[in-house]
């Protein structure tokens, strides 16, 4: 069997190795009602073994990570926390002598949300390209020359390392697992039986435009940015933005990028190819799709998705499709 472990210690967010355990235990039903054997045993691990309480006041039981050979595990995850808690688990001398020969003797290792504090702290991220939570982005490249942090992505593959944004995305980690080690039926399956939406690629990006524009703090086009997303199809030029905001061009397009980090072009190109992943992913024509995001004709929507995500929209589609 492929022995998934998950490192956990007090204070961990309780969904970062529940979400992923319940992906790989759907695994083995979906295998099961196949009629092929079960592949996946998870293991939770911790310093010293027993219960450990989680931030949400919910204790699981593991095992201690001292009890378990370099070699036994194919897969070795961290997962992560808030601040206060993380920093504890980053000093913690059992972990810091421990993880290093797990990983360098696991077929994968990564981690889920700041999880990969731990680990980069033991320098086993050097040289590579992570994801971590957005809101950790910054800290993590700060205290970690060597690794390029990805900060838009859902989950990043670096050769044998794996990391996730945090929290849901260590979900979609779980299932581009189980597409890689077994196939994207299987895969298909647990995502249907766990009712999730479909198996949503690494590269996509952890925020709408609408929610990055929002992080920002109030912005003053708010109301604008409602209207954009329910507009798609109208003309969303910078005249036409501008006169809708009651503004110059030029004090519109300054104040915009200012109050959202993006040219008013920019913006809308995002909004509309967001919303284009969301159809194509329901089964909707090119054709369809074009008209309804304000990118018509469908040779227009061809060219800004390639452009933006190095793959058709057809393709997107065909892989990518709710099941």
């Amino acid at each position: 069997m492929h022995h998934v472990a998950f490192v956990v210690y007090p204070g961990f967010e309780l969904l970062d190795p529940s979400g992923p355990a319940s992906v790989f235990t759907g695994a083995n039903r979906a295998l099961g009602q196949n009629g092929r054997s079960a592949f996946y045993r998870v293991t939770l691990l911790s310093a010293a073994g027993g219960a450990v309480e989680s931030s949400s006041g919910v204790a699981v039981e593991t095992r201690s990570i001292t009890d378990v050979r370099p070699g036994d595990l194919q897969t070795v995850l961290v997962v992560g926390a808030e601040r206060e808690h993380l920093l504890p688990a980053v000093a913690d001398p059992a972990l810091r002598a421990a993880l290093p020969p797990l990983v360098r003797q696991a077929e994968r290792f990564g981690s889920v949300c700041t999880g990969g504090f731990v680990l980069a702290a033991l320098g086993l991220f050097d040289g590579h390209r992570v994801a971590t939570h957005w809101d950790a982005c910054r800290r993590f490249a700060d205290a970690f020359s060597k690794v390029a942090v990805d900060s838009d992505a859902l989950y990043v593959v670096d050769g044998r390392l794996w990391t996730s944004a945090g929290v849901t995305t260590g979900i979609d980690m779980a299932l581009a697992m189980i597409a890689h080690d077994l196939d994207a039926t299987i895969a298909g399956e647990v995502a249907k039986r766990l009712i999730l939406y479909a198996r949503r690629p690494g590269y996509q990006s952890q925020f709408s435009p609408v929610l990055k524009a929002q992080v920002k703090g109030d912005s003053p086009f708010a109301d604008l940015i409602g209207w954009i997303q329910a507009n798609l199809d109208a003309p969303l030029d910078v005249p036409s933005l501008a006169a809708r905001a009651g503004m110059t061009e030029r004090t519109f397009h300054r104040r915009f990028v200012a109050a959202t980090g993006e040219t008013p072009a920019r913006f809308v190109e995002t909004a509309r190819l967001d919303a284009a992943r969301m159809l194509l992913s329901r089964g909707l024509s090119l054709k369809a799709v074009a008209a309804q995001v304000g990118l018509f004709p469908p040779a227009r929507l061809t060219e800004a998705f390639e452009r933006r995500f190095g793959v058709a929209p057809r393709l997107f589609r065909a892989m990518h499709a709710v099941l």
